[in-house]
């Protein structure tokens, strides 16, 4: 009887743990809609296929350059951490355009004495869809890192998978306003 009692508490703590974070993300979501302090500006800048993952003629047939554009609100909380809401569009690994909306999150350190210069991890999620799945929308969590000074940010994203499919390195320009 101890195990189910164990496994039930076990349970029930999980619980509390997925509703707090879903508490969390709710509230900064509504918090980055309510209260913007900027918008912001987003150039698709470099997809790269990961060379170990993809035969080398298949590597190179796919697009490389993600032309596009995006816009965004975001806002720095009392810690210092950057939130986000944005939309993008791009030209995917088939050239064609994909479309991702979403909520954007990163903890930001600011290791020099100049307060202008700064770097973050963090993660996305949201929502996307390919022409390659029939446009079709697909939820994404991914991870997330940038480098900036001031307006400007460099920020990336690795979207992981297997022989063949994904194992992508995304990045970006943000700028500030």
């Amino acid at each position: 009887m101890a195990p189910l009692v164990s496994n039930t508490a076990t349970a029930a703590k999980l619980l509390d743990h997925i509703d707090a974070g879903y508490t969390t993300l709710r509230d900064n979501v509504v918090e980055t809609w309510d209260n913007p302090q900027h918008y912001d500006l987003y150039v698709p800048v470099i997809t790269w296929h990961a060379r170990y993952a993809y035969d080398h003629d298949k590597a190179k047939s796919y697009n490389e350059r993600p032309w596009g554009a995006g816009f965004g609100q975001s806002r720095w909380d009392e810690k210092g951490n950057w939130h986000s809401l944005y939309v993008m569009a791009f030209k995917d690994s088939f050239n064609k355009w994909e479309p991702i909306a979403g909520y954007g999150w990163e903890a930001t350190w600011r290791p020099l004495e100049d307060d202008k210069f700064h770097a973050g991890l963090g993660y996305t999620v949201g929502v996307t869809a390919r022409d390659n799945w029939h446009y079709i929308p697909v939820p994404v969590l991914l991870p997330m890192a940038s480098i900036g000074y001031g307006p400007a940010n460099f920020q990336m994203t690795y979207i992981p998978g297997t022989y063949g499919n994904g194992n992508v390195y995304f990045a970006w320009l943000r700028f500030q306003f």
